[in-house]
């Protein structure tokens, strides 16, 4: 078996779950099938069954207005990508960068396409704030994707209840495969010079949010919700790349005004993309790790969360029903209505502290859902089935 694998997130150029997933998912494959990797960047790696290989933009896109170039560059590169004749026997497919390469290698190469659902770009409208037309443009390659795509991998159960209702896709060819996790690169660990590099006095109760800064992950929300926090409770915030200049501007005074009206309470933001080592020392002394997403198709920050055996306060979104056990591993509140409408935020921030609040007045309480946690991690969702599930899909579609 030979796949050729196209993503835009591949190491060193990891920022997201997506990256996350590739990563992981390619290293379960390794020495099972043959891999030509095809990715944003320059890497260049070639051994026998492994190659790694990195695509630079190649269009000049000066001219182009600013929120075009990103997919006009993305496009670039899949013109490339597809441009290298591939020796497989499928080509597999991560986010819409992507997609129009899988498209063209497909056709021109006459092999079945498989795609993997991380998210959708009609459930994400704010994306148009970062991408202006480029998001009509997103939507639609992502269609004509998963539309002709021979088999789609959905993340969650959720993922592919939104794929069938968005899109004439034969539900037949749509399969449930869950992310995974490195249950050992992601455990408890005691260790706490990361929390010093940061200024973090191990004895703070904190609350940890981890993800990008992104209207999807609802960090806005969660910075409204601090001034509800018991006074002891403090926050750190590992949130970097926003999505927009004014999106950053508005964290940024969001914080402010929030210490303002919590002056005595540590909040910590770090703007920056951590190490695993780093991160999972922070996920391992938060008392409670917080997902505030309006949209998540699986949420794998909940599961490192839930690995290095802490309890989650999560929207009730997307899969992460499916990850995060409500009153078992942790406590899921509802999303607003409408995500975009006015208002929704403010009850949301509301339920959020509440829960926060709650868990941290119970120490025995966060511990028996940390345990829990750890153990739903290393029992239900493994790399190691994550590829065996993937090899079958994989099958079936070149048989």
């Amino acid at each position: 078996m030979r796949a050729v694998v196209l993503t835009n997130e591949f190491p060193p150029n990891v920022y997201g779950g997506a990256g996350v997933h590739v990563t992981e998912l390619m290293n379960a494959l390794r020495g099972k099938i043959e891999l030509d990797i095809r990715t944003f960047g320059e890497q260049r790696h070639d051994e026998p069954g492994w190659r790694v290989r990195g695509y630079p933009t190649s269009l000049e896109a000066e001219n182009a207005p600013e929120p075009l170039r990103p997919v006009l560059g993305a496009f670039s590169r899949n013109l490339a990508m597809a441009a290298d004749p591939p020796t497989a026997d499928l080509v597999h497919c991560h986010t819409w960068y992507t997609h129009l390469g899988g498209l063209m290698i497909g056709q021109a190469f006459g092999m079945p396409l498989v795609v993997t659902v991380h998210s959708l770009e009609p459930l994400r409208p704010w994306k148009r704030d970062q991408l202006g037309g480029g998001y009509d443009v997103s939507a639609w390659v992502e269609r004509q994707a998963l539309e002709q795509a021979d088999a789609v991998i959905a993340v969650s159960a959720a993922a592919r209840a939104d794929v069938l209702e968005l899109f004439a896709t034969d539900p037949a060819r749509v399969h449930v495969i869950h992310n995974g996790i490195d249950s050992v690169a992601f455990a408890p660990d005691t260790g706490r010079d990361a929390l010093t590099r940061f200024g973090i006095d191990p004895a703070t109760t904190y609350a940890l949010f981890v993800g990008r800064i992104t209207r999807q992950k609802g960090i806005t929300t969660l910075i409204e919700a601090i001034p509800q926090l018991d006074a002891r409770i403090g926050v750190v915030l590992a949130a970097g790349q926003p999505d927009t200049p004014e999106l950053a501007a508005e964290v940024e005074q969001g914080i402010a005004e929030a210490q303002a009206a919590s002056p005595h309470r540590t909040i910590h933001w770090i703007p920056e993309h951590l190490d695993r080592p780093t991160v999972r020392q922070l996920y391992s002394h938060a008392a409670v790790f917080v997902c505030p997403s309006v949209y998540e198709p699986f949420g794998i920050t909940n599961l490192e969360a839930m690995a290095c055996g802490v309890p989650v306060v999560a929207t009730r979104v997307g899969g992460i029903p499916e990850v995060v056990v409500h009153g078992r591993t942790g406590l899921l509140v509802d999303p607003p209505d409408d995500p975009m409408a006015p208002g929704g935020a403010d009850r949301v921030a509301h339920d959020l502290a509440a829960a926060i609040n709650a868990l941290v007045a119970d120490p025995a309480r966060r511990a028996a859902m940390g345990a829990a946690g750890r153990e739903r991690a290393v029992e239900l969702f493994s790399w190691s089935s994550v590829a065996s599930k993937t090899l079958e899909v994989y099958g079936a579609v070149v048989g």
